[in-house]
């Protein structure tokens, strides 16, 4: 789903209240975890080049970089998003590189960064690495200007980490050398590909959904499940350093008489502008993957869900600081650290539909209110909504309706969640019955809760919350107040407004007699039948949500939670 520039947004963002804000975020471009393969063979070479170009920022400027891109004639197989697919000779972060455990991963290093930049290099922490070609540099092999290098690796463990310059780090990596390699399970655990833990691949599927996801667990272990996933890189950029570069570099190659001219660029003291989430800034962060108007930053910021899905985060901290971010909504269950699980002492013991038992460590990683990187350091991590506990009915059910989606049934399994695994001889029906229904996984403990003690005209009959009236409080398109998930959450919540009364227009909200006062959230949204919480995620550094000062910007993204008969569709 192509969505316009951002840049077109600048001019009205850039004095942004947060009404003002809130009225802005109408791009609904997916993220995912986009990268490139070299084969399922069990040796695989990725053929990279590291050169310089330009980054876009939605303040306007063009800031002087250095990359990692697929070297010329390297035609790589695209994953995770294929359509748009691209890999640039230079982009920022680095090509995302999706290998299997197991494989034999060779990569092949061109220095074509301009000469005065001098050597350059690749580290891979984490695996043992060995490298041939180049010249030895203080911590690995390194590629002269215009030469190469190769580095090979076991991919012996799952997980997600980070690689990135082992050459004069405090420049190089600033510039924008630095990237991200996924290593797949060989082996996916049979809990993760059968009943209930399948439940949320089938209800996609049922909704015309495809499956994005580069594997059905992040690791060999049944508790790393998941059903969707996103890809972060957090970075910071010095445009004082990178304009220094620029200045040396070219005032070398301006002096024909000194072939062995040299950079000497400082970086300290350091004062970063621009924050980044894979190479991009708020709001710019949310157009699509491979948008054209960012040549050389394809990866974008910009997750979904919908209510009940596992959602593994792949995080890195790329940059010189920690960057502490918050994902609004729910804690972050952390799996592993830089690729390794964090495991308790004891075992657990776990079985699959089919009845296949396994025994393994339990995880012992914490749930975070705030997910912390630090420089170089990766994790990997859970997230997860389901509305459990609101107190009111989120989906706008009303028993007393003449809509059958107001009427949907709540069948609740084991958990308290509307799967359709409610134990009963009728439990194959339910299932499928559920699988089908936009209120796949409700907390059914809220079914049918009206809202508000004092309705305005929003549900007729009270309820335990009272909500600000909307004629008085107006928070923006993107409104997560609004209690409803749907394109016609709104209508659904109240059957006079659905089937017409006295004063009341069906499509019309405000306040006029039994209709609803609260408009759906984000109703300017694209596509139009959009309708989802929109939950801010965000750096905790206050800096870090501004572009040069100026907020709102930087790390900063929405996670909207979508509700079933919305596809989300992560193809771009």
């Amino acid at each position: 789903m192509h969505q316009p520039n951002s840049k077109t947004l600048i001019a009205r963002l850039l004095p942004a209240a947060a009404a003002a804000f809130s009225s802005l975020l109408v791009a609904t471009a997916q993220a995912a975890a986009p990268g490139i393969s070299a084969g399922t063979v069990s040796a695989v070479t990725f053929n990279l080049v590291a050169q310089d170009a330009s980054l876009n920022q939605p303040d306007g400027s063009s800031v002087y970089s250095w990359g990692y891109g697929c070297t010329a004639g390297f035609n790589p197989t695209f994953v995770g998003v294929t359509e748009n697919a691209a890999c640039p000779t230079m982009q920022v972060p680095g090509p995302t590189l999706v290998v299997t455990e197991g494989q034999t991963v060779t990569i092949v290093l061109t220095n074509g960064l301009p000469a005065p930049a001098g050597n350059t290099s690749i580290l891979f922490p984490g695996f043992q690495v060995a490298s041939s070609g180049g010249v030895a540099g203080l911590v690995t092999q390194e590629a002269q200007p215009g030469k190469t290098v190769s580095y090979t690796f076991t991919a012996s463990s799952p997980g997600t980490r980070a690689y990135y310059s082992g050459t004069q780090g405090d420049l190089q990596v600033e510039m924008g050398l630095y990237g991200a390699i996924i290593v797949l399970p060989a082996q996916v655990p049979s809990m993760c590909t059968s009943g209930l833990r399948a439940g949320n691949v089938a209800v996609e599927k049922n909704f015309g959904e495809k499956d994005f996801r580069l594997s059905a667990a992040a690791y060999d272990h049944p508790d790393t499940c998941y059903d969707r996933e996103y890809l972060f890189q957090f970075a910071e950029m010095d445009p004082t350093i990178h304009k220094a570069a620029l200045a040396a570099v070219t005032a070398c190659q301006a002096s024909a008489s000194a072939p062995g001219c040299s950079m000497e660029v400082p970086t300290e003291p350091y004062h970063p502008a621009y924050f980044l989430i894979n190479g991009r800034s708020m709001p710019d962060d949310m157009d699509a993957n491979y948008d054209g108007v960012y040549p050389h930053q394809p990866y974008n910021g910009n997750p979904h869900m919908h209510p009940g899905e596992l959602v593994l985060l792949r995080v890195i901290g790329q940059g010189r600081w920690e960057h502490p971010f918050h994902e609004h909504a729910n804690h972050v269950r952390i799996l592993a650290r830089d690729g390794n699980l964090i495991l308790s002492k004891n075992n657990v013991n776990y079985s699959d539909a089919s009845g296949v038992t396994a025994s393994a460590p339990g995880l012992a990683g914490m749930l975070m209110f705030t997910t912390d990187t630090y420089p170089g350091q990766s994790f990997d991590g859970i997230f997860y909504f389901t509305g459990r506990g609101l107190n009111w009915d989120m989906y706008g059910h009303n028993p007393t309706s003449t809509d059958p989606l107001a009427t949907l049934p709540c069948y609740p399994d084991a958990n308290g969640y509307n799967t359709g695994y409610d134990g009963t001889t009728n439990q194959s029906a339910h299932v499928a019955a559920a699988q089908s229904a936009v209120n796949y996984y409700e907390w059914c403990a809220d079914h049918n809760k009206p809202l508000e003690v004092n309705p305005l005209g929003d549900v007729p009959t009270g309820g335990p919350a009272t909500l600000p009236n909307a004629n008085i409080l107006t928070n923006g398109a993107w409104y997560s107040g609004s209690p409803y998930l749907g394109p016609d959450a709104t209508l659904r919540s109240d059957s006079t407004l659905r089937n017409g009364s006295a004063g009341c227009v069906t499509g019309v909200v405000g306040n006029t007699p039994n209709c609803s006062n609260l408009l759906p959230s984000n109703t300017q949204a694209n596509p139009a039948n959009e309708r989802a919480y929109a939950f801010m995620w965000h750096s905790h550094n206050e800096r870090e949500i501004t572009t040069n000062n100026v907020f709102p910007g930087g790390m900063f993204m929405m996670m909207l939670v979508d509700s079933r008969e919305f596809v989300i569709d992560e193809s771009n």
